[in-house]
Parts: C-alpha cells; sequence; structure tokens
C-alpha cells in the first residue's frame, strides 16, 4: 500500500514538473531547473564517458544517499538528459548513460568545471 502511494505521488510530481518545464518561455530558465539539484551535474559529468549501473555511481559519490540519486535519476531519466536501460535478468540489471541532447550539455559542464578550477585559485590565493 505504501509504495502504491509512494508511487502515484512521485507520478504525479512528474506530471506537475512536466508542466513547469513546458511553461517556461526562458531557455536559461529552462536550463537551470532542468540541471537544478544538488546531485544532477555530477550524475551527467559521471556518465561523461561511459554507461554506469546505479551501483557505479553510488560509488562515485559516496555522499548522496541513496533514495535521493534515485529521485535525481529519475528526474534526469523524464528530461531525457539520461536513459536508464533495463535487463530483464536476475539480480536486476540497470544502466545509465547519457541520451544525444544530455551529450550536448558536455561542453557546457567542461566549462563549468574550468572555471570552478578557477574560482577555487582565486579563493586559495586571496
Amino acid at each position: 500500500m505504501i509504495d502504491s502511494i509512494k508511487k502515484h505521488t512521485m507520478e504525479v510530481n512528474m506530471e506537475i514538473r512536466e508542466k513547469l518545464l513546458k511553461s517556461l518561455n526562458c531557455p536559461t530558465t529552462l536550463a537551470q531547473n532542468l540541471i537544478a539539484g544538488k546531485w544532477k551535474i555530477l550524475i551527467m559529468w559521471h556518465l561523461r564517458n561511459e554507461v554506469k549501473r546505479f551501483n557505479e555511481l553510488q560509488k562515485d559519490m559516496p555522499e548522496i544517499k541513496q533514495a535521493y540519486l534515485t529521485k535525481q535519476l529519475r528526474e534526469l531519466e523524464q528530461d531525457e538528459l539520461i536513459h536508464r536501460e533495463v535487463y530483464k535478468v536476475v539480480p536486476p540489471k540497470v544502466e545509465y548513460s547519457l541520451t544525444p541532447i544530455g551529450e550536448k550539455l558536455l561542453p557546457v559542464l567542461v566549462e563549468l568545471r574550468k572555471w570552478g578550477m578557477e574560482y577555487m585559485d582565486y579563493i586559495n590565493n586571496k
């Protein structure tokens, strides 16, 4: 019962999110909403070179709680920035990868990382 309530709540939240994103008229605001979330940029960064399974992503980001990683992955999947491939094997196997539109964000992430390194130097050399 609790699982079905959680699933329904998540579906409603995703519908609300989709409506919100479709209603945005500013491309910058839209982009910000797509990657907003403490872990989304890092998730995409870790998927930049290879397909990864859930546990691999957890190892890459040990600070993130399992439930929050799941939530962020679902939002990225819903927004079509990542692809979730489910294999019908036992034990279950799920892999995540960037979609073509998600890959187009990589140059921005590279520049964001460069800026972050410059900012770290700036702060450390004050």
